[in-house]
Parts: structure tokens; sequence; C-alpha cells
């Protein structure tokens, strides 16, 4: 029996398939920091990561061996997702945002209110600078994140020496200590002006923004100074702290109001295709990204305003307060559809944002055009180099044929069909053997061969440029006999050999029947190995299928009085024994089952194992 409706397992990829779209992903891989988000088969992100470099990270994963966490993480990979930054930093904030957005399997899991450490100036009279992992609303003045406390610890100890707040308590009366260390403004001493704090605050912000320039002239002369008066220690903690400035601090981002609560679009058109990135900015940093790529049949710039503004209308995004584009973009229409601003910065922080979000777009553009040629290598290149090996016009419609039993039972067959070096889900076929009794291989081949040409012969269907056996000489004979001496055909027939490990080793021609050695790296023996893992997995999917019916019948057919017909009504509804075990007498009966019979058959499948 053949069936045109392939099972769920039938239509999902093979590992061969998963592993080669991830090997192909892995060669386009950008020497950049970012981001990379590993996700499972159902599009679900389950680790979320940072890199300074890209390729280098993310190839790790899948190269060499690893501890027994990370070998579980890797299985459950299907494809990958990259973000591109301008430095570590921003890297680490993002990776923070998406693992608090979407809480990944495989990341570790923090308690509830912890993050990675920030520094922060207190909105007060007597501001004060102070170690949190907690970002709020709140008017503070937030620099980070920090990789760790240590490195939180190590900035705030250099800033309270340089450019000192308050470290006293609020309520203090005299001098405290820190003051007489001169690593306190000294509000516990006498009152100090908002204009001395905002000057120190200032100095800070000038800090992490990158102007380091002052503070280390201010500790190289201390050194000296303190190098003259013999004052060796004070002298080497200056020297120390130039060296954390020089080597380990990070130039870090202020988050200010000025980069909160907007949107970025910006966008690569190339070869008639459009690609567009989103970046939502929460908070100083990137909480989500959007990315999109669609072939344009208008003017790139009609299409992005387009996009821009059914992105708010129809995905229900909530509205910023405004937005960053590309100057060529409509900002007029855009600010009348939406009402909010629109701007394309010229410099500073937001002109390096938009930016970095059209870089993101084109890479994800190069990502497509370069596997697209990956793809059409690895299809049509395989194809014309089978044609070629087997010396046959061409290959571009493959049938292959795998067989199942065990011991000779429940024989099945399954087809697959292979159209441009590609699967062909919809046309595959399961057949069930009625012919042949045993395991008896060459009159199987031949009742499936004989079956599927037969209809396609009455039918006028296309016939396939070549057949692919998986088996040597005893399958490609038996299925060249029927299409010669019973059906008249020519097709093209080769057997694909494996080895003893039951991988793919060899091509065999099906007419002379010659072993044909094709280099494992070519693109041919690839197709083949690919051809042969799949038409296997089909064919021992559905010898399940059957061997699993064949026992449930066999365990109604022992019960008394379910004859044939009272058997194939109860498999027909229940499909499975525990269905049937969990059903009530009431559903037996509107089968039109006798409650006697219903009640023997729960009693006798309940007491089995």
């Amino acid at each position: 029996m053949s069936t045109d409706k392939p099972s769920v397992n039938d239509i999902q990829e093979t590992q061969a398939e998963i592993r080669d779209k991830i090997e192909q992903k892995l060669k386009l891989l950008p020497d950049l920091p970012g981001c990379y988000l590993m996700k499972n088969r159902d599009d679900e992100i389950i680790y979320v990561g940072k890199a300074k470099n890209l390729k280098n990270r993310v190839r790790s994963y899948f190269r060499g061996a690893h501890d027994a966490k990370t070998t579980k993480l890797v299985s459950e990979i299907h494809h990958f997702e990259t973000i591109i930054t301008n430095s570590n930093k921003e890297a680490l904030i993002l990776e923070i945002n998406l693992i608090q957005k979407y809480k990944p399997l495989y990341n570790i899991r923090l308690k509830d209110g912890t993050m990675y450490p920030y520094l922060k100036i207190t909105n007060e009279r007597d501001p004060e600078l102070i170690i949190t992992n907690v970002v709020k609303k709140d008017g503070g003045i937030y620099f980070g994140p920090f990789p760790n406390v240590y490195a939180a610890t190590n900035t705030q100890q250099l800033l309270h020496r340089v450019y000192p707040l308050r470290r006293c308590p609020k309520n203090e009366k005299r001098a405290c200590f820190y003051y007489h260390l001169h690593q306190c403004i000294g509000p516990c001493d006498h009152e100090v002006s908002v204009e001395e704090y905002q000057e120190q605050i200032n100095h800070i912000k000038r800090f992490f923004n990158g102007d380091v320039s002052e503070i280390k002239n201010d500790l190289k002369t201390k050194m000296a100074h303190a190098s003259e008066k013999l004052e060796f220690e004070l002298a080497a903690d200056y020297r120390d702290q130039l060296d954390y400035i020089d080597t380990t601090l990070e130039r870090q981002t202020v988050m200010s109001e000025d980069y909160d609560n907007m949107d970025v679009f910006g966008y690569t058109f190339d070869r008639g295709w459009l690609s567009i990135q989103v970046f939502m900015l929460r908070q100083g940093s990137i909480l989500k990204r959007k990315a999109a790529i669609f072939p344009c049949y208008t003017e790139p710039e009609e299409e992005v305003t387009t996009f821009i503004a059914r992105f708010y209308h129809e995905q229900n995004h909530i509205k910023p307060k405004g937005i960053l584009v590309q100057s060529d973009v409509d900002h007029d229409t855009l600010e009348e559809v939406l009402e909010i601003s629109v701007h394309t910065p010229l410099r500073g922080k937001k002109r390096s944002m938009l930016e970095l979000c059209e870089k993101n777009s084109k890479l994800a553009l190069d990502e497509k055009f370069r596997l697209d040629e990956n793809n059409q290598r690895k299809t049509i290149g395989a194809i014309e180099e089978l044609a070629e090996a087997l010396n046959i016009e061409q290959a571009n419609y493959i049938e292959a044929f795998d067989h199942s039993n065990i011991q000779g039972t429940d024989s099945v067959s399954g087809m697959v069909v292979y159209v441009d070096g590609k699967p062909e889900r919809k046309s595959y076929r399961k057949y069930k053997i009625k012919t042949v009794e045993g395991a008896n291989e060459f009159a199987h081949t031949q009742e499936v061969i004989r079956r599927r040409y037969t209809r396609l012969l009455r039918e006028e269907k296309p016939l396939p440029d070549l057949i692919l056996m998986d088996g040597g000489k005893i399958q490609v004979r038996a299925a060249r006999d029927v299409l010669e001496n019973e059906l008249g055909l020519m097709i093209p027939i080769a057997g694909m050999v494996k080895n003893d490990r039951h991988k793919t080793a060899s091509l065999m021609d099906g007419y002379s029947e010659e072993v044909l050695d094709l280099d494992p790296r070519n693109q041919a023996f690839m197709l083949i190995q690919r051809i042969q893992e799949e038409v296997h997995r089909y064919a021992i999917s559905y010898h399940r299928q059957v061997r699993s019916k064949s026992h449930f019948a066999s365990e109604l057919d022992q019960i008394p009085g379910v004859g044939p017909k009272t058997r194939n009504k109860l498999l027909k509804h229940f499909k499975s024994l525990q269905r049937m075990k969990e059903a009530d007498i009431e559903e037996y009966r509107k089968l039109g089952i006798p409650q006697t019979t219903a009640k023997r058959v729960l009693e006798t499948l309940n007491e089995s194992k």
C-alpha cells in the first residue's frame, strides 16, 4: 500500500541536514564582537552568549570535545543568529538584556533582582558613588554594566581617590576617615555646594566616556611627586592605578535619557533584496533586535518607509519617543503617520548606533547571498558531478528506495524524492510489501519497483532521471530486471553501497555494476550521503509504525469475541493500546461493540504488562 501523506517525522530535517546548514553559517561568521543566540528546532532561544570575536567563539561550540553540559546544549542547537556590536562592552550590555528578556534554558538563572553590577551616582543633595545590580528610573546616573563585582569595585576605588563624592553617612557631624584620606568630598566637615558636586560628576562622566587623559596626567604628576619624596609605596599605588586604566578599563556607556526609549532602523539594498534591522533602545542599551530580509519591488527607501509604518500599526509594537532612520527615508510622512519624532543623526552616539544598525543589516544580507551561493554549489554542482560520474545526461530528478524488516516480518519500503539536489517531501511514498514473504531482498525490490513505475506509466507522470537503491548488486539487478524486461524502460540505476560501519562508502553503476570511486569531499558524494541517510530514516520510521500496528492487532486477536471486523474497528478508532485502555465502556458502546466484549477487552489489556 502506498500513501501520499507523510507523517510528522517524515518532514523533519535529518541531523546531516542540520549539521550542514550550521557548517555553512559558521563559514560566514564575522571577526567582530557581538552576541550569539542558539536556537532549538522550535526556534526557541536556548542560550545567549557574547564574544570578542564571533567567528572564533561560535565555531568553538561545534569543534572538539566538551564537558557533559556543553555537549547537551550543542545537541539541541538547530540554528543560531548573531548580532554584531561596536565593542565588547556593548556586547555585554546586549547579552544581559537578551538573557533577561528570553530567560534561555542553558543560561545561568540569577536570583530575582540580581544582574551584572553597575556604578551609580545617587540622586540626592549629597550624592555618592555606589555599586548596584538593579537599574531603576530614580534620577540616578548609571555606568556599566561591569563584567563582575571585582571590576566595578576597582573602578569605584579609583574614582574615590581622584574624583571623590560623599563616602560618609548622611548624618555624620565630624570629618570622617575617608575625608582625611582625600577620598570623601567632605559634607561631614563642611557644606559642599551643588556646583562643586556637579564638577566632580562631570569629571566622572567624561572618564566613562573615554576621556581619561586628564585623570592619567593627574596620576602621573602625583606618582612623580611621591617618588621625589621617596614615598615609593604611594608612587607604586599611583602606578597601579595608571596600569588599571591602560589595561583593564573599557570605555563605558552613560545610561542617559538621550539614549533612552528610541528605535533605530538601518537597511541595506542589493541585488533586488532589502535587509532591515531594528534596534529597540530602552534604558540606554539594545533591549530587542528585529530583522527582516525580503525581495524589494519598488524603490528601497519607499519600502523602508512602509515597513516602519507597518511595524507599529500591524505588529503592535509600542511607539517610542522617537526613531532614528537613514537620511533617504521619508521623515515627514513617518512623523505625520506615527506622530513621533524622526531623526537622522549626523554625529555622536546616536549616529554610531544608526551606523551599527545599518552594518548589521548589511552583514545579514551578505550572509544570505553567500548561503544562497553555497546552496547553489551544493545542489546544482552536486547533481552535475553525479551525472558526470555515472555518464548520464542529467540527475535533476532522483528517486531513492530503501527496505526495512525484522527477520523477514513486517516488510516495508520507503521512497524519497530529490529535485535539483533538494528533498521534495510531498512526493515521498511508503510501501507495505504484499506479495513477498520472508527476507527475500530481490523479490522485495522487484515488487516495489513494479508498483511504482507501473503507476507512473499508467498515470502518464514524469519518470526520474536516476533511481538510487540503498544497496548493492542484488537490489540494482532486481530493479533493472523489472524496468527493462517487464516495463521496457531504460532509467539509469545506481546502488548506494555502505561500508561495514553502515556508512556511505561508494556508488555502484547499475548497468556496468562498476563501483565508482567518489572523493568523499566532493559534492556528489555528499549528496549521495544525504540521500542515503534520508531514505534509510524514512523507511525505518515507516517500519516502526507498521510493527507497532501489527503488535496492536496481534494483542486484540488473542481476546475472545474480537474478530477481524471488531479488531479493525478498534484499530481505526483508538490508534493505540494506551488509548484503548483509558477509554470507558460508553465509548466502546458508541462504536457498536457489545458491553460484554468491551469489558473483556478492557480487562485483558489492563491485566497485560
